[in-house]
């Protein structure tokens, strides 16, 4: 049996396309989108306050408080939340809040300790959570109320134009300083 043998021939090489250059150059570049920021919106007495979704941890029901002895009159008292020990703050506690109308949640937030994996917990005592909110825009640094030091803006968060008050965490636990457990 006799083998029939093809001449070779050489394959040409094709010169290595960069498509993905190519097709980006032609592709006319996009404008910047602006960064979307997310808050968690709640009222407090008769504030609206917001987070950034980033600081909180999540938002539970009223738990049953323990008291501290002693302790300043925003600090309602602390709980358990999975082996945490979370102090909860009024931050409602200047209007006067009625002591038979509970708040319905804790917003509770974390704060991360510099050079430590060690977290700070804290509580924010909610009558309502409004729930979150995505914009673009920037906080209204406008009318920012001097007297809340722990405020580092306004966020402007629905159709209506309505205004909530944007905390900063770490100014939170220097105006209501709790102790650390």
């Amino acid at each position: 049996m006799e083998e029939t043998r093809q001449p070779e021939t050489a394959t040409p090489q094709a010169e290595p396309l960069d498509l993905f250059t190519q097709v980006a150059s032609e592709i006319p570049a996009e404008p910047q989108l602006e960064e979307l920021r997310q808050y968690c919106v709640f009222r407090a007495g008769r504030e609206r306050f917001c987070f950034s979704v980033l600081d909180v941890e999540e938002v539970v029901e009223w738990p049953r408080l323990t008291r501290i002895p002693l302790a300043p009159s925003f600090l309602m008292g602390i709980f358990n939340l999975r082996g945490a020990i979370v102090p909860v703050v009024d931050i409602a506690m200047t209007e006067g809040r009625r002591s038979d109308l509970l708040p319905k949640h804790v917003v509770v937030a974390g704060l991360k300790a510099a050079g430590s994996r060690d977290v700070l917990h804290i509580g924010i005592a909610a009558d309502e959570v409004i729930g979150t909110y995505t914009t673009a825009e920037p906080l209204v640094l406008e009318g920012v109320p001097r007297d809340l030091p722990h405020c580092c803006g306004l966020l402007r968060h629905d159709e209506t134009g309505r205004l909530a008050l944007a905390l900063d965490l770490k100014k939170v636990t220097e105006t209501f300083p709790v102790p650390v457990i």
